[in-house]
């Protein structure tokens, strides 16, 4: 089986049990690894997994940090790459994807704090939306949509 370079993607305090499980999911088929930035707003135990189908969850590399600043402690923050709507025209496929960097994606409702999307702006980049009926894509896409992205520029896919 081919082994892919490793990148992460970080959860910014998750919403919804399905999406984090549909990212947990392209984790485990990627084999790279998800931190979860808390409080969620969902039950994240086993036991709890476990009831939601969830039956490869235990395969998941899953890092779980308190805080965003409990994040930037723990974890190397040297390239962090944001997603959200708001970026200033910088499409996903121009991002600085790099072996070992973190893909960073806010919750459903609130996405990335203004703080956060402030400090980051030269590194932030969105995926285009081209009708105005469409507020915001599902996290779980874009997330998946990111991912693939970062593992065909890492890898050399053409």
């Amino acid at each position: 089986m081919h082994k892919a370079k490793p990148f992460n993607i970080v959860l910014f305090q998750p919403e919804i049990p399905g999406n984090t499980g549909s990212i947990g999911r392209t984790c485990v088929a990627l084999n790279i690894n998800l931190h979860i930035i808390k409080p969620t707003a969902f039950d994240m135990s086993e036991k709890a997994v476990r009831r939601a189908g969830l039956d490869y969850w235990k395969y998941a590399s899953i890092k779980e940090h308190e805080s965003w600043e409990d994040f930037l402690q723990t974890e190397d923050p040297s390239n962090l790459i944001f997603f959200s709507r708001f970026a200033q025209q910088k499409p996903f496929y121009e991002a600085p994807y790099d072996e070992n960097c973190y893909l960073i994606f806010g919750s459903e409702t609130k996405g990335l704090p203004q703080e956060i999307l402030r400090a980051s702006t030269e590194c932030t980049y969105a995926l285009p939306m081209f009708s105005e009926h469409i507020r915001s894509l599902n996290l779980a896409n874009t997330v998946t949509t990111a991912a693939y992205e970062c593992l065909r520029q890492l890898n050399g896919v053409k």
